[in-house]
């Protein structure tokens, strides 16, 4: 039987011939916290990347904005997964050439259209990466079928490892506590936003070194995520909160008793708002946290709550 992401990830780390990128420190920034009691709150989700995970760019990217990242994530996925003896012979560096084929099918998606107005098609890594792979094997590419699993399982490990190449990451500071408290006083604790295949065992592994735990079944209720490769569209979508509110629903739970916690202030917590859930915004990071502060003023679209600390939750909820 193939390894699941999750082994998978397990057994990177038990590598010590690997390198990986640190996700930057957190730069403090001046803001008040609103921490007025809230009641009859039963869920609480938070923003993957850039809320629960500090990263830099404040979200999961595809193609990095320095391309010397995107650039050395491809050389090292390239080596990691023996491709280079299948790929066609073209002049320049390999990655060059692979960064043609990456680009060309993240352009493809892009454009792909949406079945609703303001809507935003995410981007399946693993799904890009199989179709790599499966250019590969036309080239006679093999791999350990047995250990990695067919190229939609390989897919997905191949998009864990080349992300994670491009990107660090660490939980946000008090974060694991913070979730197994309102784990234990009964709140459900989910994700909402922009996530991969990958995001969930990602999580879990940054949560681990902050506090052990055996399963993300301690700290995050695995009915409550609602992540855009789910969906198929991508923040600030509105299908993205309406999935959402429709799954908390058929959970027996009304939107005002959901509470959203985001670093990203238009097109998250604004549309978070209009499907009726309470938001908090988090404002603990000065690279990171998007926030129009025209937009704060207006009482249609500034936050319910403002925390500056996760810990700050149990005030929210008086635990």
């Amino acid at each position: 039987m193939s390894q699941s992401v999750s082994d998978y990830l397990d057994r990177l780390t038990e590598r010590s011939d690997l390198l990986w990128p640190l996700a930057p420190e957190v730069e403090s920034l001046k803001a008040t916290p609103a921490l007025q009691p809230m009641a009859d709150v039963r869920i609480i989700t938070l923003c993957p990347y850039g809320t629960l995970l500090h990263i830099d760019q404040g979200e999961l990217v595809h193609l990095h904005p320095q391309s010397i990242r995107t650039q050395i994530a491809l050389e090292k996925t390239i080596k990691e997964f023996n491709m280079w003896n299948s790929m066609s012979r073209k002049p320049g560096q390999p990655w060059e050439y692979m960064l043609q084929q990456y680009t060309k099918l993240i352009d493809d998606r892009r454009m792909t259209g949406t079945r609703r107005k303001g809507d935003i098609p995410e981007i399946d890594s693993a799904a890009i990466w199989q179709k790599i792979v499966e250019r590969l094997q036309k080239n006679e590419y093999q791999y350990d079928v047995d250990a990695m699993g067919d190229a939609a399982e390989l897919g997905a490990k191949i998009a864990y490892f080349f992300h994670a190449s491009m990107q660090g990451v660490r939980a946000s500071a008090h974060a694991a506590e913070t979730l197994l408290q309102l784990k234990n006083a009964g709140i459900r604790t989910g994700l909402l936003g922009d996530g991969q295949v990958f995001t969930v065992p990602q999580i879990f592994r940054a949560l681990k070194k902050q506090l052990p735990m055996e399963s993300p079944g301690q700290v995050l209720s695995s009915e409550c995520i609602a992540i855009s490769t789910q969906v198929g569209v991508r923040l600030p979508s509105p299908s993205l909160f309406e999935h959402a509110r429709d799954l908390f629903s058929s959970l027996g739970f009304e939107p005002q008793q959901v509470l959203h916690v985001s670093h990203r202030h238009l097109g998250d917590l604004t549309e978070a708002r209009k499907v009726g859930f309470r938001t908090a915004l988090y404002a603990a990071d000065k690279q990171t946290c998007v926030v129009d502060k025209a937009s704060l003023r207006d009482p249609n679209l500034r936050p319910d709550r403002l925390i500056t600390d996760l810990r700050q939750l149990r005030d929210l909820l008086q635990l």
